[in-house]
């Protein structure tokens, strides 16, 4: 029931919300004295932190309305070209010269991890000038009626095979965190069916290829802990009204508090500051409110993709073992042979560990050297490994060199097998 609670919580602290917004815009009103005196702008500022950690937070949206082109700045459209139950893929369609037509096609493979697709808005802001990019944008778990069935691992890999159908030839996939596990898999089974339509590239950025690599806390609590005991005390049905009722998911606030309980000293400074800035009114607080609308907004994950991911990738490893079955048949990475590697990691992530995502470049024993590269970015975490200045500045350009010399229909130029930290190694 505690599902149930928790809806039950957010509907009882709806009026008291309501009524701390309005008041917060009583302090604040340029009309009223007292919003220019210390204890106004103090009141305002407490109840702006009230209404925020009450609330629910919404789906994000992109906003990406234009981005630069050379030195034009062109208009750029959302729309949604496939869509399935769990799933809908978007396309950032940009208001360029068909004659243009150079620029390589990209999968963004979003994590279904908790957070919306929202969460690589930076890393598709970054690649859009330069690539033709599309994105999974997963469909919170709560919000699909139990008619439309499960979503499980393999669902998971049939729906990025599906999307590279539709995208068609020359398609490059780029796979951020959790996904790297399922579009290795899918590369593989399309590799083994000698699928012409198979990814000319394929970057795997953070994800936990082989989580015995430098094990993080993460991937110490799925040892210490048996599946039976997630099954027991993360699952939970999705409670009425929702569209989901009755649904068994793995509710994204529970990830979401899991997550901020790794970092809580930091969160904690984070509001507090948050809170100083409101009272001084010098302009700052902006900055926090765009992260955390974006990191609180959270979505619910299907259990049985859910409890899948967490026996096959951090319990048992099956991948890096040659253990992992799609569809009742054995996954084999030494089938990608014509898909080139490439392998991102950040120097200080705690989500995945260093060499858990180069792991990959060892299962895949048929690629080619001259079509693999790993490269590791000094200083940053795991959200920097996508999104941040050290993303757009060192491994965003990288991305892009890597994909446009791994096109289909394009000379490919001799590349470094592996990079750290700017180096060739």
């Amino acid at each position: 029931m505690f599902y149930q609670l928790y809806e039950l919580n957010h509907a009882a602290m709806a009026p008291f919300r309501a009524a701390a917004d309005i008041m917060r815009f009583a302090y604040a009103n340029p009309l009223n004295p007292f919003s220019y005196t210390p204890f106004g702008r103090t009141m305002a500022a407490s109840l702006e932190m009230f209404e925020r950690t009450t609330r629910r937070y919404g789906k994000p949206e992109f906003g990406l309305k234009q981005t630069t082109i050379g030195d034009k700045t062109v208009s750029v459209r959302e729309e949604v070209v496939w869509s399935r139950p769990f799933c809908n893929l978007l396309h950032f369609a940009r208001s360029v010269p068909a004659a243009r037509g150079n620029d390589p096609r990209i999968l963004i493979v979003a994590p279904m991890s908790g957070h919306y697709a929202t969460l690589l808005r930076g890393t598709v802001e970054a690649l859009l000038p330069s690539a033709d990019i599309y994105i999974t944008d997963w469909i919170d778990a709560r919000m699909v009626p139990m008619t439309e069935g499960t979503f499980d691992f393999d669902d998971y890999v049939d729906y990025v095979i599906e999307m590279l159908h539709f995208l068609g030839h020359d398609t490059h996939v780029i796979a951020v965190c959790q996904p790297s596990v399922p579009v290795l898999a899918a590369a593989a089974v399309m590799e083994e069916a000698r699928d012409p339509l198979s990814p000319a590239s394929m970057t795997l950025m953070g994800g936990p290829i082989d989580t015995r690599i430098n094990p993080t806390a993460v991937n110490k609590l799925a040892q210490e802990r048996s599946l039976q005991w997630f099954s027991d005390n993360v699952i939970m049905n999705v409670p009425w009204p929702q569209p989901g009722f009755m649904r068994p998911v793995y509710p994204g606030f529970l990830q979401l508090s899991g997550f901020m309980s790794m970092n809580l000293d930091r969160h904690l400074v984070a509001h507090k500051e948050f809170f100083m800035h409101l009272v001084k009114n010098d302009g700052e607080p902006e900055r926090h409110r765009d992260f955390y609308d974006e990191y609180l907004a959270v979505m619910d994950l299907t259990a049985e993709f859910y409890l899948q991911t967490v026996e096959e990738v951090f319990i048992k490893h099956s991948l890096p073992k040659g253990e992992l079955m799609h569809r009742g048949k054995r996954v084999d990475p030494a089938a990608i042979r014509n898909v080139a590697l490439l392998t991102v990691e950040g120097e200080n992530d705690d989500i995945s560990g260093v060499g858990q995502t180069m792991a990959a470049q060892t299962i895949c024993v048929n690629i080619p050297e001259d079509m693999r590269m790993h490269y590791l970015q000094p200083d940053v975490g795991h959200y920097g490994v996508f999104n941040g200045s050290r993303f757009r500045r060192e491994i965003a350009p990288r991305i892009i060199n890597f994909v446009r010399q791994h096109s289909r229909s394009a000379v490919k130029p001799p590349l470094p097998r592996v990079i750290k930290g700017g180096r060739t190694g």
